[in-house]
């Protein structure tokens, strides 16, 4: 068959099939205005959760001058060319030792986006005679690390999530599988699942290193910045920095802009930065994005209020979740995941009752990437919401429980893709 006439018969696969009803409002939708708590949507303003901007550095107008006075200076095109040919400054180098510092490592490397970044590190730290152990619901970014390492023929077992005693069980099963291989065994969770918003639990893993040989890889993506005493992440919240061997963390959440980094030992990292080739063959980060980086890590440090604020926000809209019995599962961070049941059609219909009749954004999450019958509708506090703001969004989802609880979303699907966008 033709590639082409292939994809055309998909219709664009498990959430693309709905393209036609969902593009521009419930996918690909736009939000306007300045960052902000409450932002433009199909010309109407909506109360809005669903922005990773955890500390409101986004809009800070420390930041937005840091990030316009590095274009002015420099534009976007300095440095030219990758970092180990000639795409190399003291800024870069800068901010690498400040968030080797701040997370308590010898040394970290600067990487250009997050997801390319996670796939890279797995694709460069193990060889096929290596064997990897991971949760069973573990980042897109960490599934498809896996898939290169299966296409080296490298081998790899899953623990289901949080599971411990199966960890272990898995780490047996590892460890023996490397020594007959002459191999060794990398382990690789999260600080905070960006989904349900529980933790990994780092200080059950560090704990079995005293029965099995392997090494710790940890995704701190949601972690870094609301977690821990300083906000330096899940592996501070647990004090086992000095036990989780690779440190990974995004700027595309509480550092509110576009990189990432990879933390570690020196001669870890150095080997890293000889041979990731997602780096090697890739432009260097441009300025802005340095700078601007330097300053929000520099915010981050010296304003804790920050993150309390973030914490306030997140613990007073659980609380109220939880007592108007409405379901938030297991979150133990600022992630805040409404679980309802019901199907596709349910969901985006309370989607469209919030944004138009209540004026609340907040994304949803449906099949594929939850089972199937299960509806999340996943609200990310911020440290610029109000308690005004949560008390309102507790109400508005009070009343959508009842109407679904009543069968009043079990209708077709509105198409709002005619509808303008």
């Amino acid at each position: 068959m033709d590639i082409f006439e292939r994809i055309r018969q998909n219709a664009g696969g498990p959430i693309g099939q709905y393209l036609k009803f969902s593009h521009g409002y419930y996918s690909f939708p736009k939000l306007e205005g300045p960052i902000a708590s409450h932002m433009m949507f199909r010309g109407k303003k909506v109360l809005t959760w669903s922005l990773n901007n955890y500390l409101g550095l986004a809009a800070h107008p420390e930041v937005m001058q840091a990030d316009a006075d590095a274009a002015k200076e420099f534009g976007m095109a300095y440095p030219m060319g990758a970092r180990m040919m000639s795409g190399q400054t003291v800024w870069h180098e800068q901010l690498e030792r400040e968030l080797a510092a701040f997370v308590n490592k010898e040394d970290a490397f600067l990487l250009n986006f997050g997801y390319q970044g996670m796939v890279s590190i797995i694709d460069t730290v193990v060889t096929s005679k290596d064997v990897i152990v991971y949760d069973s619901e573990s980042h897109a970014c960490i599934i498809d690390g896996l898939l290169l390492h299966k296409a080296k023929g490298g081998k790899r077992f899953v623990f289901p999530h949080n599971d411990m005693v199966r960890c272990e069980k898995m780490l047996e099963r590892a460890t023996k599988l490397a020594a007959t291989n002459g191999g060794g065994v990398l382990l690789i969770t999260e600080g905070v699942f960006g989904m349900k918003g529980d933790l990994g639990n780092l200080a059950a893993i560090v704990e079995m290193k005293n029965r099995y040989d392997f090494r710790i890889l940890v995704d701190d993506a949601h972690g870094f910045g609301t977690m821990g005493k300083t906000g330096a992440g899940t592996m501070e919240h647990f004090d086992v920095e000095d036990q989780i061997d690779i440190h990974f963390s995004t700027f595309a959440k509480s550092m509110a802009g576009i990189g990432a980094f990879v933390a570690a030992d020196k001669d870890i990292v150095n080997f890293l930065r000889y041979n990731m080739r997602s780096q090697t063959y890739a432009k260097s980060l441009p300025m802005p994005m340095v700078k601007g980086a330097l300053k929000r890590l520099e915010l981050i440090k010296a304003h804790p209020e920050y993150k309390d604020k973030l914490w306030e926000i997140a613990n007073a809209l659980q609380a109220g979740f939880r007592e108007r019995g409405i379901e938030i599962g297991v979150t133990q961070s600022p992630v805040t995941p409404v679980y309802m049941k019901g199907i596709v059609e349910e969901a985006t219909n309370i989607v469209v009752d919030l944004r138009e009749n209540y004026g609340i954004f907040c994304s949803v999450v449906t099949y594929p990437v939850i089972p199937k019958g299960e509806i999340i509708l996943r609200i990310i506090p911020t440290a610029t919401h109000s308690m005004e703001d949560v008390e309102y969004t507790l109400k508005c989802f009070s009343e959508c429980k009842v109407k679904l609880d009543a069968g009043e979303y079990n209708k077709p699907m509105v198409n709002m893709a005619d509808k303008g966008v």
